[in-house]
């Protein structure tokens, strides 16, 4: 026996409605029946609306994941590159130390170019691993890049700006490694 409450005519539409519950056909009460569609459909647009947020989050939580994960790749060497950086300094002040004459000392020159060899060298690697030095004398005081150590009276420089460079700055990747030690100019009083 047929069901009249289902919808006749296409045979593929009545194939496809074939175990769908007789109470969303019946017409019994046409409000009833329409307020009921009315639900359902508003439950469906709610559940579509958390599964795109659900996606939008988890694209969200994928794209701050592979954030953090270059990061971690990019500043991983921050640390051993701050230790390296006082090795890379006291190199630098046992050449500024070596007189002129003992440059010129046979004895000496090969022990003065295999010092000056390792500087470079050790200025490859920086610049291989993104390590750059921060420029200084004679700029204006940056304090995201300088550390004011001293000022110091000056006449032909502007106030605020760098004249001496104690100790340099180094940044890595564009992120600051160690700010530059400076001194910087005032007015003379």
């Amino acid at each position: 026996m047929i069901d009249d409450t289902k919808p006749q005519g296409d045979p593929a539409v009545a194939e496809e409605l074939q175990g769908v519950p007789n109470e969303l056909f019946e017409n019994d009460d046409t409000s009833g029946g329409n307020e009921r569609v009315a639900d359902l459909e508003r439950q469906l647009d709610e559940a579509r609306q958390e599964v795109l947020y659900a996606k939008a989050e988890t694209q969200n939580v994928r794209r701050r994941l592979e954030k953090d994960i270059a990061d971690a790749r990019s500043y991983a060497a921050t640390s051993f590159a701050r230790d390296i950086l006082s090795v890379s300094d006291n190199l630098a002040r046992a050449l500024e130390a070596i007189p002129a004459e003992l440059r010129q000392d046979d004895k000496l020159k090969s022990v003065v170019a295999g010092i000056e060899a390792t500087g470079r060298e050790l200025d490859k690697v920086f610049s291989l691993h993104g390590i750059t030095r921060i420029a200084a004398q004679g700029l204006p005081l940056d304090p995201h890049q300088h550390q004011a150590m001293l000022e110091v009276p000056s006449a032909e420089a502007e106030p605020g700006t760098i004249v001496q460079e104690l100790q340099p700055g180094y940044m890595i990747k564009g992120r600051l490694l160690r700010p530059a030690m400076v001194a910087v100019a005032k007015k003379p009083e």
